[in-house]
């Protein structure tokens, strides 16, 4: 039996829309990784907002009037600025510290998650949950080796990113699906535009054509990824899909190597197998009833 009566199809749903979510991030850190020492950090931020503003607005423009109508105007602010603080952290993170390396300390979110939603969500900590996070936290620990040169001032950039991105989450799951998605999609893109474009002009300098094609990818990849972490909330618990946050070491490791030959070492790989057999084993547990 599952930790509760929600149908094993839909917690299936929502962990495939998380991992997707989850890729569509990591891309986007990719991205950003690249453009930021074309751009700086300021630009790279108002080009991922920016873009989903625009794209949004394009998208919901037939019912616009419809779309910005919110029952949670609080809510919605507060998951707009914590997203917003969250991205920025991490992108100052990419342009300092390995893309792996980022990805491993950000990875604490998930036992931020769990217990959050235990402590203000009510959500119950069965032991298969308890076990997945624990065990997908000893491959993160194997990962960032306390002591290790992983830790540095740039690395309370991850980890402030983490907390921000924790908070953000069980906001979303606390307006589930009682708001369309395009609505959040659609004030957290409205709050950052805002904020960013003063910001801006102080930090612009005219990219070259691979600087906005970049800006682009951001913009695409930050909007999708998002797009799917709503949804993803909104189907499942948010501490039965907290593991899969995990993911994203692997997907970093695999673009470290792929985009900036940045071989993981024995202990990273160890890590990420660690964790993928802790999601694994949570997603047969929760998807497969016996």
């Amino acid at each position: 039996m599952t930790d509760r009566a929600i149908p094993a199809s839909q917690d299936g749903r929502a962990i495939t829309l998380m991992i997707i979510a989850i890729c569509s991030f990591s891309l986007m850190d990719v991205t950003v990784k690249a453009l930021a020492p074309i751009v700086g950090t300021i630009p790279a931020l108002w080009a991922r907002y920016t873009g989903q503003m625009v794209i949004v607005l394009v998208l919901i423009s037939p019912h616009l009037r419809q779309t910005v109508r919110t029952e949670f105007p609080v809510l919605q602010l507060a998951r707009s600025v914590l997203l917003m603080g969250a991205t920025a952290f991490f992108f100052l993170a990419l342009s300092r510290i390995p893309l792996t390396d980022a990805a491993a300390l950000m990875s604490i979110n998930p036992v931020i998650i769990t217990l959050g939603a235990a402590l203000f969500l009510g959500e119950r900590l069965g032991p298969r949950r308890v076990t997945g996070i624990f065990v997908a936290l000893c491959g993160a620990l194997i990962i960032i080796r306390p002591g290790s040169d992983v830790f540095s001032p740039a690395a309370l950039y991850p980890l402030a990113a983490a907390l921000c991105y924790s908070s953000y989450a069980l906001l979303t799951r606390r307006v589930g699906d009682r708001e369309s998605v395009w609505t959040s999609l659609f004030y957290t893109g409205l709050v950052g535009t805002l904020l960013l474009s003063v910001a801006v002009p102080f930090a612009w300098t005219p990219p070259p054509l691979e600087g906005w094609l970049l800006m682009g990818l951001v913009a695409l990849f930050g909007t999708g990824g998002q797009l799917f972490l709503i949804r993803a909330f909104s189907a499942g618990e948010a501490s039965m899909l907290a593991p899969y946050s995990y993911v994203g070491l692997i997907f970093a490791a695999v673009w470290g190597v792929v985009f900036f030959s940045e071989w993981p070492d024995g202990w990273t790989v160890c890590g990420a197998l660690v964790i993928a057999l802790a999601g694994l084993y949570v997603w047969y547990r929760e998807t497969y009833r016996r």
